[in-house]
């Protein structure tokens, strides 16, 4: 069981990455010509108006997430306008990209962080990672506690982005897919893909099964790749 101090630090962590991610989606949707979800408050990384919008993912579900299995587990939304995407299925496609492009800079600057940590000496490779525990320090003190909440920044933020990707609806993933296509297959994609509510129900039934699979692996990769040399397995 998680104990309380790293509990906060994963729920910390989990509100500002999503916080970030949402308010990605919502500039890029701006700047793409649709103010939805900037009158909404939400181009800010400031929480609050992301929690008034969904407390339930981004509260209650993640806190019972992290007291049931020690993660926390939860989801955000940013509104955009649906004729707005369908008209510019390419600016809709950036805004989709945005979120979990988001959560892919904080984790290189905290694979950047680690690094540098490695280098001057205070952090190293534990003997064994699995998620939120990939920084170990023989230095002690704050740096201990830095390297935990650097770790616990790296892996949800690749989950965060590697998740969000996969492209099932209603998954950003699936949002990027126009990037691909033609502007009129890109609408056709749009209205009977992405706005099919069954697709949506099944596309997250698949994403749960497919993403286990998916992300163990990948998360060996992301650990050797920061510590070379290490042979994680």
């Amino acid at each position: 069981m998680t104990d309380p101090i790293t509990g906060l630090i994963f729920y910390v962590v989990f509100l500002f990455s999503t916080t970030l991610h949402e308010a990605a989606h919502a500039f890029v949707a701006k700047l793409g010509g649709d103010p939805t979800a900037y009158h909404g408050g939400q181009v800010t990384l400031d929480p609050r108006p992301h929690i008034k919008r969904e407390p339930f993912g981004m509260v209650i579900l993640p806190l019972l997430g992290i007291v049931a299995t020690g993660l926390p587990i939860g989801f955000a939304s940013a509104p955009y306008n649906p004729q707005w995407a369908l008209r510019y299925p390419n600016r809709a496609a950036w805004m989709a990209l945005a979120g979990p492009a988001s959560n892919v800079v904080l984790m290189l600057l905290s694979f950047i962080a680690i690094r540098a940590g490695a280098a001057a000496g205070v952090f190293e490779g534990p003997p064994t990672v699995r998620f939120g525990e990939v920084v170990f320090s023989a230095a002690g003190g704050v740096w201990t506690g830095l390297g935990l909440v650097l770790g616990i920044l790296f892996c949800e933020n690749l989950l965060l982005a590697t998740f969000n990707l996969l492209p099932l609806p209603p998954l950003d993933g699936s949002g990027v897919v126009p990037l691909f296509l033609s502007p009129a297959v890109a609408a056709r994609y749009q209205q009977t893909i992405m706005g099919n509510p069954a697709l949506t129900i099944v596309g997250m039934l698949v994403a749960w099964q497919v993403f286990g699979k998916l992300f163990q692996p990948l998360f060996l990769i992301a650990v050797n790749l920061l510590y070379p040399g290490q042979g994680y397995h």
